[in-house]
């Protein structure tokens, strides 16, 4: 069952944050959502409260409460640029009906797709990753996805669970391009790694990022845009090191160190492919001083300024 409750489908709430006067040089995130009539914003956050995938998967619940706390995090950081950013509200599975919620999470992104915004789903666990990419793919058909993980989630099941949304993804088209940065070798078994090789996943183990300096991280990832004219980039925070990201639903014990991460993250928000963004697995029940949702949100925030900057040139 899924751990939070409300309607299957809730307005943005009411943002809040530090407030250092009025005027454009004082703008935070909590003073600036939705309050331009730029339509549409280039921007729009999309909640997705559902941790009943976690539950499926065997993992920790709990990540149903991570929108919530992504907004919370991001409300008081300053905005330096005058795009207008939106918040089209909160999808919540109800009880065990997974289906039912990504159902309207697919609807919901596709019309966001095809609106011209750039759609960032805010989960969630990572059965996020499918209902966001089905809306997406029937906006505009088959897009490359670039996912920084420790795992590859491509378990198969009887349902759909937070270890199965790349294999859903893969069934929905014959032209899945699918790449990984961040593998742990010990948290993904044999079958795993062959299934990967089977529908040609390109990866890179958190071992090897872990040699590499943030520049090198950046190019590796500029590289694996470089044929795509769209992108889906999706992030599981538990790719990052147990002690920078503790909220979690599966922990790292090696994890990549949030400088290669957000190296990765920044490089190909840069390029000015990005048609989807998610940013999943966030649990604030284990979180200590809110240090996963601010890394989090520090992500957010970066994506969005380099995708505005490559977009919009300012």
């Amino acid at each position: 069952m899924n751990t939070e409750k409300a309607e299957l489908f809730t307005p943005a709430p009411e943002w809040s944050g530090r407030s250092d006067g009025p005027g454009p040089e004082h703008a935070r995130w909590h003073s600036v959502i939705n309050q331009y009539t730029e339509s549409p914003a280039p921007v729009t956050l999309l909640g997705f409260a559902s941790d009943e995938g976690v539950l499926r998967n065997g993992g920790r619940q709990g990540a149903a409460a991570g929108p919530a706390a992504l907004r919370t995090a991001l409300g008081s950081l300053a905005v330096h640029h005058g795009h207008a950013l939106a918040d089209a509200g909160t999808i919540t599975t109800q009880g065990d009906d997974l289906d039912g919620a990504h159902d309207a999470l697919s609807d919901k992104v596709e019309e966001l797709v095809r609106s011209a915004t750039l759609p960032i789903i805010l989960g969630g666990g990572h059965e996020t990753a499918f209902g966001s990419h089905r809306g997406l793919f029937r906006a505009r058909g088959a897009t490359p996805i670039i996912n920084l993980d420790a795992h590859f989630d491509l378990r198969h099941a009887d349902h759909a669970t937070s270890g199965t949304p790349f294999t859903q993804i893969s069934q929905l088209t014959d032209d899945f391009e699918y790449t990984v940065f961040g593998i742990s070798r010990p948290n993904n078994t044999a079958v795993l790694f062959n299934d990967a090789d089977k529908l040609g996943v390109n990866y890179t183990l958190d071992e090897e990022l872990v040699n590499l300096t943030p520049a090198e991280c950046g190019a590796l990832a500029t590289q694996a845009t470089a044929a795509a004219d769209k992108v889906h980039l999706s992030i599981d925070l538990d790719v990052l090191p147990a002690s920078t990201a503790p909220g979690v639903s599966a922990p790292a014990s090696l994890g990549v160190a949030y400088e290669r991460i957000r190296a990765l993250a920044v490089a190909i928000a840069a390029t000015g492919k990005l048609a989807l963004v998610d940013v999943v697995e966030l649990n604030p029940t284990f979180d200590i001083d809110n240090r996963t949702a601010k890394a989090a949100a520090r992500l957010i925030d970066d994506i969005v300024n380099a995708h505005l900057t490559a977009v919009s040139g300012q």
